[in-house]
């Protein structure tokens, strides 16, 4: 019986130290896994302004190109209207000076 009771409380005891060892390599992976968390957040945090460098140089990059497109296309408009303009201003002035001398003899 004696054999038996120190066999228990050997495998007790060998089973708190597998328990204890298992408790300390969990809590020593919890620590690792936050450290490694901490070291992340501060590259992240250290490339933020890169980050928001990159970010503002695409969007001016996207803004000259929505201008540049903006004022291409007022110029053709411009353009255009000016054409409509020159072609329609003899016909134009031709009806003002007929509106002008048809009122005179009213």
């Amino acid at each position: 019986m004696d054999d038996t009771l120190k066999q228990l409380l050997s495998a007790e005891n060998a089973a708190r130290e597998l328990v204890e060892t298992a408790q300390k390599e969990s809590e020593h992976l919890v620590q690792t896994a936050l450290h490694e968390a901490h070291l992340q957040e501060e590259r992240f945090q250290a490339r933020v302004p890169e980050m928001r460098a990159s970010y503002i140089e695409k969007a001016d990059q996207r803004a000259a190109q929505t201008v540049a497109e903006m004022e291409r296309r007022f110029h053709e408009r411009f353009d255009q209207l000016r054409k409509d303009a020159e072609a329609h201003e003899e016909s134009a002035l031709d009806a003002a000076f007929h509106e002008l001398l048809g009122a005179g003899k009213k």
